[in-house]
């Protein structure tokens, strides 16, 4: 009963069926961004198209389209396409590579006009036959006058490797979708953090608490001052703060630390810091433009605050322009330079965007694509068998092979040729 039950799934009609709508799920999952926030879908797709008055926001979030990787049904979708592939490996690949691997005598000639290729020889050739199966490296049974050979028999692994590559990857994705985590996090520049702002996680998924220093931050311009990469140096600690990693992490350049990857996402400018009658003071700086390439602040130097400086910066590099009250431009001035003799701008205060993430099950993942691709160049290993009963003072021949039919015939034409008009 259980063995039928087996085999049912091991249908390839149900397995192909399966993959497509994995893969259809899976395109989608690519189209749709995957973990944005309930009041982003409500926003993104409110005016695309309805369905009896839903929105196809609201159906995207009815049926988990906005975490297609980590829904029930996803991962239903993927155990059964697991469980097909090991059907499939335990009633189909296994018995064929147990079967590929007996000796298998051929006694007749009928079973030999079976073969691809098949003639006889004069009987006297049967141990120079015995020696070129040998010579080109044959697995060779003998039973007294019967020789059965083969070869390649790695290539017969194959499909087992390419399910067992398979499973390990399904395998790996249901453990990222149970144990992995994403967060956002802006954080000024000097400042330790701990990871709070999880905009994904799963249920078994445990959130590390390693805090984070971020040692320094900023931003490499271009020679018409536009920006080439922004950096972040960052610092892992412990709960005593000991540096436990360090490293300056760009656009593309992550720091990896044990489970935890940290990516450069995001930055911000969001202050000044001034000194004024030798008291540093923090004042809110202003972007007026969504590509942040302009930046504006007001510094007062008076109780009333009606008397002061406006601030304009185009870059974060330290240079900035400066207005009066009414509006007249006074210069451009670095940042640590004197404006008055009571005032000074200290810093461009800014923040960086981080995105960190945890997966574990990327490595098997990664690991089954590996494997899978081994197991793809294996596969054209051919398979080769040949046969040989000595009969009748005469030896029947005859060779067969799964792939590289060129190469079967080669070697049986060099098997049989040179003795075939001999006496």
């Amino acid at each position: 009963m259980k063995l039928k039950i087996l085999k049912s799934f091991a249908q390839l009609n149900i397995a192909i069926l399966l993959l497509l709508i994995i893969a259809g799920f899976s395109i989608l999952g690519t189209i749709i961004e995957q973990d944005k926030t309930i009041e982003y879908y409500q926003q993104a797709y409110s005016n695309n198209f309805s369905l009896l008055d839903i929105s196809f926001g609201e159906i995207l979030l009815f049926f988990g389209l906005d975490h297609v990787y980590k829904t029930w049904w996803f991962l239903s979708l993927l155990f059964l396409f697991g469980t097909c592939l090991i059907s499939c490996t335990f009633t189909q690949q296994l018995p064929a590579l147990k079967i590929a691997r007996r000796y298998n005598f051929k006694k007749n000639k009928v079973e030999f006009n079976r073969q691809e290729y098949q003639t006889t020889l004069n009987n006297r050739y049967f141990s120079v036959c015995l020696q070129n199966f040998k010579k080109q490296k044959y697995t060779i049974f003998q039973q007294q006058k019967v020789i059965y050979s083969y070869k390649g028999i790695l290539g017969r692994f194959a499909p087992i490797i390419v399910h067992i590559s398979m499973l390990l990857i399904l395998l790996g994705n249901t453990i990222a979708a149970w144990g992995s985590f994403s967060a956002q996090e802006l954080i000024a520049k000097g400042e330790i953090f701990q990871i709070q702002n999880t905009i994904s996680k799963s249920f078994f998924t445990k959130i590390p608490d390693y805090p984070i220093r971020v040692n320094d931050f900023w931003i490499e311009y271009g020679p018409a001052n536009n920006i080439k990469q922004f950096y972040s140096d960052l610092s892992i600690l412990n709960t005593t703060g000991t540096e436990l990693s360090r490293k300056t992490i760009s656009v593309n350049f992550p720091l990896r630390f044990k489970e935890l990857t940290l990516y450069q996402t995001d930055w911000n400018a969001i202050g000044l810091r001034i000194k004024l009658n030798n008291q540093q003071y923090q004042l809110p700086l202003v972007s007026l433009t969504k590509a942040k390439n302009l930046w504006v602040a007001w510094i007062p130097i008076s109780e009333t605050e009606q008397t002061g400086f406006t601030f304009i910066a185009n870059t974060l590099n330290g240079t900035f322009s400066l207005y009066n009250e009414n509006g007249t431009f006074l210069g451009i001035y670095n940042c640590g330079e004197k404006i008055l003799p009571n005032l000074s701008i200290l810093e461009i205060i800014t923040e960086t965007g981080l995105q960190i993430k945890t997966d574990p099950g990327i490595p098997l993942i990664y690991f089954g694509f590996g494997l899978l691709m081994i197991s793809s160049l294996i596969s054209y290993l051919s398979f080769t068998q040949f046969w040989l009963t000595k009969r009748n003072q005469k030896i029947f021949i005859g060779g067969t092979s799964n792939r590289a039919k060129l190469n079967l015939r080669l070697e049986f034409l060099n098997l049989t040729v040179p003795y075939l008009f001999k006496n």
